[in-house]
């Protein structure tokens, strides 16, 4: 053997390394199975399998397979969020985001294509099984408080009104991402890669001019025309006694 040979062991994964690469196994694992057979027709058995694990690994990392399908969403949905608040951050800085943006749905429909059909497995799973709606939403809480931050910084960015919440433009971002994620699964060319960057810029250069138009009608604006229209009573004729 060569005198500069590296005789230097191995360092032996510690057991929270050994434990985190199985979940992520059995993550990996869940994602392929749950789109391809849906949640009733994936068994804990065939997921263990495609894992290379026994049974007992996913009991043992999840409790249940449920819990497992829960745990799956979360963490698809904190990454694309993290994306998302990533590409922002480089807009700040400078960069159009309209072009990353896009890149993100068109990364998540084609280079992922487990994310659609998880994504609708998921909806479809939890309105079947009304209870675990309540286990998602706060499953979800963590990553829609990210996204709320998220828009909350563009609206202060486009000096939106006060009035409009960010919780729901993160809501409307959700679903613009989950529609337009799911309509280029179906049919490519009706949604190119920017779109979702363009859906953005126009969402929000609607909330800015709503602004603009609040602001324009002044403090003594009304809504009712007819209140508009009508004659001040100092300058109605004095009616006959």
């Amino acid at each position: 053997m060569s005198p500069d040979a590296d005789h230097t062991p191995k360092r032996r994964p510690t057991r929270a390394e050994t434990k985190a690469r199985t979940r992520r196994l059995l993550l990996d694992a869940a994602a392929r199975t749950y789109a391809r057979k849906g949640f009733a027709g994936a068994s804990v058995e065939e997921i263990a399998e495609a894992a290379g694990f026994s049974i007992g690994a996913v009991y043992s990392n999840f409790g249940s397979k449920e819990r497992l399908f829960v745990e799956l969403l979360k963490e698809r949905a904190s990454e694309q969020v993290s994306r998302a608040t990533r590409i922002v951050a480089d807009a700040q800085a400078g960069d159009d985001p309209v072009p990353a943006l896009g890149r993100l749905l068109a990364n998540a429909a084609d280079k992922d294509p487990d994310f659609a059909p998880l994504q609708a497995e998921f909806w479809l799973y939890a309105v079947r099984n009304p209870p675990l709606m309540e286990t998602l939403a706060e499953e979800l809480r963590g990553p829609r408080a990210e996204l709320e931050s998220l828009m909350g910084k563009a609206l202060e960015h486009i000096r939106a009104p006060a009035a409009v919440p960010a919780d729901a433009v993160a809501t409307i971002a959700m679903a613009l991402f989950q529609g337009l994620l799911r309509q280029r699964r179906i049919d490519p060319a009706s949604v190119p890669d920017e779109l979702l960057g363009q859906a953005m810029q126009w969402l929000f250069a609607g909330i800015a001019a709503s602004g603009t138009a609040t602001g324009a009608q002044g403090p003594d604006s009304t809504d009712d025309p007819a209140a508009t229209d009508a004659p001040k009573a100092a300058d109605r004729p004095e009616e006959n006694r």
